[in-house]
């Protein structure tokens, strides 16, 4: 496997951060978080800069941060589920790295995210009618990725030895 970095891409609940932690303490490389990037710099809550500040604010410092995380070598990227809306965003993960998209079920994201206040994008009437909304929306970014590991039912060591597999050529 090269040295190229990995970037994570996918909705919510598709389980970038927990495979993208496992996948680098393997790999012995760096794990970096670009929603964890924004919070640091930003000095707070994805939520709370989604209120205070609004979404195209957000979607500023998210490609900001892919800018500046995409420009490491070797590392691990746990992307924001919207990372893939913005084509700048695909075009600096790839200039260093390969991507994966991690694809979830809407019933399987659901399952996952029910159950956590920080979700902006979910704070509605009906959750999975939105889940299935943005999932459809984002379908067509998502096919940009280089390679597609589905999640559901898998544990977070399956998803990493797959992702493994597929990389053992790059």
């Amino acid at each position: 496997m090269s040295q190229k970095n990995i970037a994570l891409i996918g909705f919510m609940g598709s389980g970038k951060s927990v495979v993208s932690k496992k996948l680098a303490v393997i790999l012995k490389r760096e794990a970096i978080s670009t929603d964890e990037w924004i919070e640091r710099r930003e000095g707070r809550s994805i939520p709370r800069i989604f209120e205070e500040s609004g979404e195209p604010y957000f979607r500023e410092q998210e490609t900001r941060a892919v800018r500046e995380v995409a420009g490491k070598e070797s590392v691990v990227i746990d992307c924001g589920g919207g990372v893939v809306l913005d084509p700048r965003n695909i075009k600096e993960l790839r200039k260093k790295g390969v991507i994966v998209f991690l694809a979830a079920s809407p019933e399987t994201v659901y399952q996952r995210v029910k159950d956590k206040e920080d979700r902006p994008l979910l704070k509605t009437a009906d959750p999975q009618a939105r889940i299935r909304q943005l999932m459809d929306q984002r379908k067509p970014f998502y096919a940009l990725a280089d390679y597609t590991v589905a999640t559901d039912k898998k544990s977070v060591r399956q998803i990493c030895e797959e992702i493994i597999r597929l990389l053992a050529d790059e």
